[in-house]
C-alpha cells in the first residue's frame, strides 16, 4: 500500500511540473501564436478577393452554421466568407471570395488537418494545389466535384476533402446571397 501512495504521489508531481510548463508556454505563445492567425487569414482575403478593405455583417448563424463570419469588401468588390466544416481527417477552415454576381472569385484554405500528400494538398501552394483550387474561380452556390455531377476534378486520394470543400463553397456563396 505504501509503495503504491508513492508511485501514486511522484506521477501526480511529474503531472502537476508538466501542466505548469505546458501553461507558461502557453501563456509565452499565444499572442504570437495569434497574431501568426491573424497574419495568416488577412492573406487567405487578400488571395480570394482583394479589397482596401473589409467589414463584418450580419447573417443567419442558424442557417448557415458552418459559416464563421462574412465581411463585405469596404470598395464593393464583393464578400469573403470564413468557414468552418469537417474533412477526411478534422475540421477545415477556410475563406471563401464571392463577387456581386454570387461568383466565387477563389477560396484559400486557412487551416487544415487532412492527411500529407492527400488531403492536404488541397492547402498546398504546389502547382497541384493551386491549379485545384483554381477550379473554383467563376463557380455559383452549385459548385460540386465531377463525381457528384459538377465541374471540379476532386483531388487524387482525396475525395472527401474535395467534395467537403465544394459543398463549402457551395454553402459560403449560399449564405451570401441570402443577405439580399
Amino acid at each position: 500500500m505504501n509503495k503504491i501512495l508513492k508511485l501514486t504521489l511522484i506521477l501526480f508531481l511529474v503531472c502537476a511540473i508538466t501542466a505548469g510548463i505546458l501553461g507558461v508556454v502557453n501563456e509565452i505563445t499565444y499572442q504570437r501564436i495569434e497574431e501568426q492567425q491573424r497574419i495568416k487569414t488577412e492573406r487567405a482575403y487578400a488571395a480570394v478577393l482583394p479589397a482596401e478593405g473589409y467589414e463584418e455583417v450580419a447573417f443567419d448563424q442558424d442557417a448557415f452554421p458552418t459559416v464563421d463570419l462574412i465581411n463585405r469588401c469596404t470598395d464593393g468588390a464583393g464578400w469573403v466568407v470564413t468557414t468552418t466544416f469537417s474533412g477526411a481527417q478534422g475540421s477545415i477552415t477556410m475563406a471563401v471570395g464571392v463577387d456581386p454576381d454570387y461568383k466565387c472569385t477563389g477560396i484559400s484554405i486557412i487551416k487544415h488537418s487532412e492527411t500529407s500528400g492527400l488531403g492536404a494538398n488541397a492547402a498546398s501552394s504546389s502547382e497541384k494545389g493551386v491549379n485545384w483550387r483554381a477550379q473554383f474561380v467563376g463557380e455559383d452556390e452549385n459548385v460540386a466535384i465531377t463525381k457528384m455531377g459538377g465541374h471540379i476534378d476532386a483531388l487524387a486520394g482525396a475525395t472527401i476533402t474535395s467534395r467537403s470543400v465544394a459543398n463549402a463553397t457551395g454553402v459560403a456563396i449560399r449564405a451570401v446571397r441570402s443577405l439580399g
